[in-house]
């Protein structure tokens, strides 16, 4: 089978990688003039397995695993290190928050409930003002996206796949058995066609006909200058009362909110104005803040590729034939690149998802009013 993958990001190169270990025929199309250039390259680099969804909790499950032994698989590493994630919560928080956990830990989940004395004996840079306690993750924690996804698509290449870059993907017309892709130097034909465009899953589906729910939101991401006198590594620590997150990166701190309120768009400009805003958020419960210079050199946005239910986009297109998707992770797509090559290399190849039970995730649930959104949003 012939396979043409959009999209040259962590996604894409998970799919080309578990594709070719079926012996598919794949070809990846990327714009840019390298891999892992767009989103993938603007991740915070987490991985948790604290969500709300169960198919989200084993497709974390899953993709620990194999980054776990990814060089054995790949040759590259991964560079998984499990420094956490430490969920803050108001009392308000913390029944919804124990049924997680108990879902969770029914998954084969490490979580712990750490009541507030617990979280700021662990954690003391904290203002615990307004929470009631917290929940930690000891294998959350993050990653190399770049690492895993040149090693995605090394040991795809070296089971035969081509990787086109500079290559934008212009026009997509439906043949009888596949579809007719165009870019400005080729028309290419393929039996099918796999949607990994990541943050532009939209612009890529109206170019074949077709209304993919995946709109591009800006995230900022600001850096401090080094702090040489905190505990590093911390935890990846999120704010539940306010969205605020923060984490060691080497000896500096990154952290971040998300404005909800911006509209969707490829902006991609450091929001300094953001930063203010953020601020104020941030310094009442990490007071540490007030004193640590940021580096404005070292601060970026990226783009977040959402969808209503910040739930991704998998398999089947509805109603065209041999057109598939992998989009819309809405921030998840790196911790999830494992689990989702997998997916896709049997809804593909074996004509369904077989490991993972994908069908919150498929495009027919947008006919529902009633979607099952992830809860557990950063």
């Amino acid at each position: 089978m012939n396979i043409a993958i959009i999209g040259a990001g962590i996604v894409g190169a998970s799919c080309a990688f578990y594709l070719t270990k079926r012996g598919a025929k794949v070809t990846v199309l990327e714009r840019n003039p390298g891999p892992a250039m767009g989103s993938t390259a603007k991740s915070a680099a987490g991985i948790r397995h604290q969500f709300s969804h169960p198919e989200n909790i084993k497709m974390s499950l899953y993709s620990a695993e194999i980054f776990s032994h990814f060089k054995e698989l790949t040759g590259e590493d991964a560079s998984y290190r499990k420094v956490g994630y430490l969920f803050l919560l108001s009392n308000a928080m913390l029944e919804d928050w124990q049924t997680q956990q108990k879902l969770q830990r029914s998954l084969g989940v490490q979580v712990e409930a750490l009541d507030l004395a617990d979280t700021l004996s662990r954690f003391p840079y904290l203002d615990g003002h307004g929470l009631a306690g917290s929940s930690f993750g000891p294998d959350d924690g993050i990653l190399d996206p770049h690492g895993i996804t040149l090693g995605f698509l090394n040991a795809a290449k070296r089971r035969g796949a081509k990787v086109k870059l500079d290559t934008e993907v212009t026009g997509l017309k439906p043949l009888p058995s596949g579809w007719q892709l165009k870019s400005e130097t080729e028309t290419l034909e393929f039996d099918a066609v796999l949607n990994a465009s990541g943050a532009f899953g939209s612009q890529l589906g109206k170019r074949a006909g077709l209304d993919i729910p995946v709109l591009p939101y800006r995230r900022n991401i600001y850096t401090t200058e080094p702090v040489k006198n905190f505990p590093h590594p911390s935890p990846l620590i999120i704010d539940m009362t306010t969205g605020v997150y923060l984490r060691s990166e080497g000896e500096r701190l990154i952290f971040g909110l998300s404005n909800l309120d911006e509209p969707a768009g490829d902006n991609q400009a450091v929001d300094w104005n953001w930063l203010e805003h953020t601020l104020e958020l941030a310094l009442p419960r990490f007071p540490f803040l007030e004193t640590v210079g940021l580096d404005r050199k070292a601060c970026w946005a990226g783009l977040y590729e959402i969808t209503p239910d910040h739930l991704p986009i998998l398999g089947k297109m509805p109603g065209a034939d041999h057109f598939y998707n992998a989009c819309g992770f809405s921030g998840h797509g790196v911790q999830h690149s494992a689990a989702t090559g997998l997916i896709l290399s049997e809804e593909i190849l074996d004509g369904h998802s077989h490991t993972f039970d994908i069908s919150d995730f498929r495009y027919e649930r947008f006919a529902n009013q009633d979607l099952k959104h992830e809860a557990n949003i950063v």
